[in-house]
């Protein structure tokens, strides 16, 4: 590959590394081309980007990003065969993932994955990939904790007001 070549590919991975929510650094590297061809047509269904490519070009990607706070153990999970899958929600690419290997399968391996400033290390963080809320439905439930205690004072309001109608009609049935 000449040097420009490579000058534009890490461009390339530096605005794809930047402008995701998320990115997983995955190893599908003993994967039969078929279930690599069956695992990128998934990703791709899903909307998820998959690319692979050269550790060090990965390296000089992350470090012409301005602004990427990352862990630097993360630059340790850039060895051997890489594949990057990105994502604008951080649980997509785990589900896929979980979902893609069903019983059988042990590949994708998750080396790492960066969320929104967070970095989870290792194949054995998949599941609490897979349970991590999206930012809507964070802020669905935090709208609705909010919600909640106005509807309760609403909800008194309204049964209180009867109980006191109740009482009022009782007491003037009593003395008629």
């Amino acid at each position: 590959m000449k040097k420009e070549q490579k000058g534009a590919l890490i461009e390339e991975l530096a605005e794809k590394l930047s402008s995701a929510g998320c990115f997983y650094v995955t190893d599908s590297s003993t994967l039969p081309v078929a279930d690599i061809n069956a695992f990128r047509r998934l990703c791709f269904e899903r909307g998820l980007d998959v690319q692979v490519a050269k550790n060090a070009l990965i390296k000089k990607a992350l470090d012409k990003i301005e602004g990427l706070d990352y862990d630097p153990k993360l630059l340790d999970a850039l060895k051997g065969p890489t594949t990057l899958i990105f994502s604008e929600t951080g649980n997509l690419p785990a589900k896929v993932i979980k979902e893609y290997r069903g019983k059988e399968k042990e590949k994708p391996f998750i080396k790492a994955a960066y969320i929104d400033g967070a970095i989870f290390f290792g194949d054995d963080s998949l599941e609490a990939l897979v349970n991590l809320k999206s930012k809507a439905d964070l802020i669905g439930e935090i709208i609705g904790l909010l919600q909640s205690p106005a509807k309760n004072v609403v909800s008194a309001l309204k049964s209180g007001g009867q109980t006191i109608a109740g009482i009022i009609k009782t007491l003037s049935e009593k003395e008629g």
